[in-house]
């Protein structure tokens, strides 16, 4: 059995009823500050916990509630959970026994529930539309604060089973079955952590004495108590040695000590007092001292260790607690049947390491110590060590909180299967911060990944403060990423506005030959210039496109959340940059080969040139196959001497560049000279396609 969905009403970030579907094993909220990861494990605690408080507070409610609303009937809290049979539970397991009494659907698999509702009595109906019709004023607040001074006291919790419409109160015995644990962000694991005093330690430490004997099945039950309880005597008599040797000490000033006895009169019908005591094993457990030995046998105490390495030992003995309670043999009917782990920022005061080593760890315990896991986050680390089907995000937008499963993306069919399996292989840290941005831009390169911060710098635009992050698919996988976000067509997915920044990639390839008697095969498709389109119709065929992505997303219009931006004439992002760039010398920086050459083409293009001029230009190229294919391009098509200069130059600075180095040193010098755009130092233009973009995704 395991809990399969939890649904909210009113509480907290959640205002209409809202349902969140939970798997066997871990599951991972993720999601922006105040997007309602903590109020799910605050509702689960509610549910399954039999220790917390049950009452709540006004701010618990959800206040996004019209005043007439609030007049016509007093808010409540409804929480709600169902659990549903596991395919390899045993047809009359301890968990349907234990929710017996909580069924709904009795066939298999079996689902039972369970629900929390918080409310006022109906008695005081009356009495609270009464006093919510004579608040005059249309300030929201004023109600609120109306529950809060003269009702909420009189508000009561009630826990029902089963089908909530019969109002069947819950069995305290079936709700004490669960063992729900809860580690909350702020933790303070000293206090029950490093000596055997302390709640947690003390327990551990009473479950795992003897174990050896515990863990024996050779040894029969009864055999187990005789054996242990003989190791108690062994452990009494022992001690007694120690009683003595203290009596003996005090023999001389016990007298002292108790001289006034006789003189107050505490001697009273020949009473004296005295000394006498034993020790038991379980009084010890205070003296024991959590220690940390290092390789050379040197003892530290545990309070010396860093915060995260506490955390992980108390992570530890928390499970080893878990275990604890659902040892049959050692509770008896009051042993925990369902463990629950809710663990709030696994991350705090971890290395990024060790939070995958945690989280992998929680993985393969989880089916001895822990049932299910419900795990809240704000760590890429985290997420990227976890599969796809356990992530469960959450997003908040205009007060209104919507829940996706990127895992259910995803069908059974090889082409999504494919997908799927390319995005859990290549969720890393940098492309599991896709999940906690609030809008993401999908790239293909190292280059654009760079450059784009500065590029939105210099439109006065920050990607910092909208939350966007930059996601670099290192070529054209984008489809396989965009199916988590297209909302259109799957319910699951997650609800960003997503920007695709690509290339056009003009390609071309030389027609099949006609001659029969030819034996040359029809040649593969290769990349070529843009001003090579169409330039020899007679002998190759033409794309001005090689990239599908750029013809999907064509049509725009304002309820898209997917956009793709490509270049408006180019065929890369570093030809379209000096396309728009065509005299700026600044950004011919120190990689490129051909800098010299390149910057006196730059200086020589001008807007009213002539055929001649063009002509001179190309005399500059050094000799060789660009230079042919440049001389070729001057002399053909209908473009202008202008345009095809900047075609030329932009062709000639693609051939010379290395991708990654030039970014890194773009990214240099469009930074350190963003204050001097307008000067005459440095004019720059963001690239056209990249400035639509930026905007689009910043607004």
């Amino acid at each position: 059995m395991y809990i399969k969905e939890l649904s909210m009403e009113n509480f907290r970030g959640f205002s209409t009823k809202t349902t969140i579907e939970f798997q066997k094993g871990i599951n991972v909220l993720i999601g922006a500050n105040n997007s309602g990861k903590t109020t799910i494990i605050k509702a689960l605690e509610l549910l399954f916990s039999s220790d917390v408080c049950k009452s709540l507070k006004i701010e618990d409610f959800n206040h996004n509630i019209a005043i007439d609303n609030i007049k016509d009937a007093p808010p409540k809290i409804i929480i709600s959970a169902k659990l549903i049979e596991e395919d390899s539970e045993d047809k009359y397991s301890n968990d349907l026994i234990m929710v017996a009494s909580w069924l709904t659907k009795i066939d298999k698999p079996y689902e039972a529930e369970i629900t929390y509702e918080f409310s006022l009595p109906e008695k005081e109906y009356v009495n609270y539309k009464s006093e919510m019709n004579q608040i005059e004023s249309h300030d929201i607040d004023m109600f609120w604060k109306e529950i809060e001074t003269d009702f909420l006291r009189k508000y009561t919790y009630k826990v029902f089973v089963g089908n909530p419409e019969y109002r069947i109160s819950i069995d305290n015995d079936s709700i004490r079955k669960f063992d729900f644990q809860f580690l909350n962000a702020i933790r303070d694991v000293e206090r029950d952590l490093f000596t055997g005093k302390n709640a947690l330690l003390k327990e551990v430490i009473d479950f795992f004495i003897d174990y050896e004997i515990k863990i024996d099945q050779s040894i029969k039950v009864d055999e187990k108590k005789k054996l242990i309880q003989e190791k108690k005597k062994a452990f009494s008599s022992e001690s007694q040695k120690l009683i003595e040797s203290l009596q003996k000490r005090m023999c001389s000033g016990k007298k002292e000590m108790l001289k006034y006895v006789e003189e107050t009169g505490a001697d009273f019908d020949n009473m004296k007092p005295t000394f006498d005591g034993k020790i038991l094993d379980t009084e010890l457990y205070s003296a024991l001292k959590l220690v940390v030995e290092n390789e050379t046998g040197i003892k530290l105490p545990a309070t010396r260790n860093g915060l995260g390495y506490n955390n992980l030992i108390y992570i530890s003995l928390l499970l080893a607690k878990m275990q604890k309670n659902s040892s049959v043999e050692y509770l008896g009917s009051n042993s925990k049947v369902f463990s629950i782990l809710a663990f709030e920022e696994p991350e705090a005061h971890l290395h990024p390491n060790m939070q995958y080593k945690l989280l992998k760890f929680l993985e393969k315990n989880r089916t001895h110590e822990v049932r299910q896991i419900f795990i809240t986050t704000h760590s890429p680390n985290i997420t990227a060590a976890v599969n796809l089907n356990s992530i469960i995000v959450l997003s908040k937008k205009n007060s209104l909180i919507t829940v996706s499963y990127p895992g259910r993306v995803f069908s059974d069919s090889g082409e999504d299967m494919k997908s799927k399996k390319y995005i859990e292989r290549f969720l890393d840290v940098t492309k599991a911060d896709m999940f906690f941005a609030n809008n993401i831009i999908f790239v293909e390169g190292l280059a654009e990944q760079m450059l784009l911060p500065s590029f939105a710098e210099a439109e006065k635009l920050s990607l910092i403060d909208n939350h966007i992050s930059i996601i670099n698919v290192n070529g054209r996988y984008f489809e396989y990423f965009l199916k988590l976000f297209d909302t259109k067509n799957n319910k699951y997915a997650i609800s960003k506005k997503v920007v695709c920044i690509t290339d056009l990639d003009p390609v071309m390839k030389l027609k099949k030959n006609t001659d029969e008697n030819s034996t040359d095969e029809n040649s593969s498709w290769k990349s070529c210039f843009p001003f090579m389109l169409d330039i020899d119709k007679s002998k190759y065929e033409y794309r001005k496109s090689s990239n599908k992505l750029t013809s999907l997303y064509q049509e725009r219009n304002d309820e898209d959340i997917i956009r793709v931006y490509t270049q408006k004439q180019g065929s890369t992002f570093e030809y379209e940059l000096i396309l728009e760039n065509y005299s700026c010398e600044d950004i011919i920086t120190q990689s490129v080969s051909n800098s010299i050459e390149i910057k006196k083409i730059m200086n020589l293009i001008k807007e009213d040139m002539s055929q001649k001029e063009l002509e001179e230009l190309i005399k500059i190229i050094r000799k060789g196959e660009f230079k042919e294919l440049a001389s070729q391009y001057s002399n053909m098509g209908n473009d202008e001497p202008f345009v095809k200069a900047k075609h030329i130059v932009a062709a000639r600075y693609l051939k010379s560049i290395k991708k990654g180095e030039i970014a890194q040193e773009l990214a240099t010098v469009i930074s350190n000279n963003i204050e001097k755009e307008v000067g005459e130092r440095f004019s720059f233009n963001v690239p056209s396609y990249i400035k639509e973009a930026l905007k689009w995704i910043c607004h």
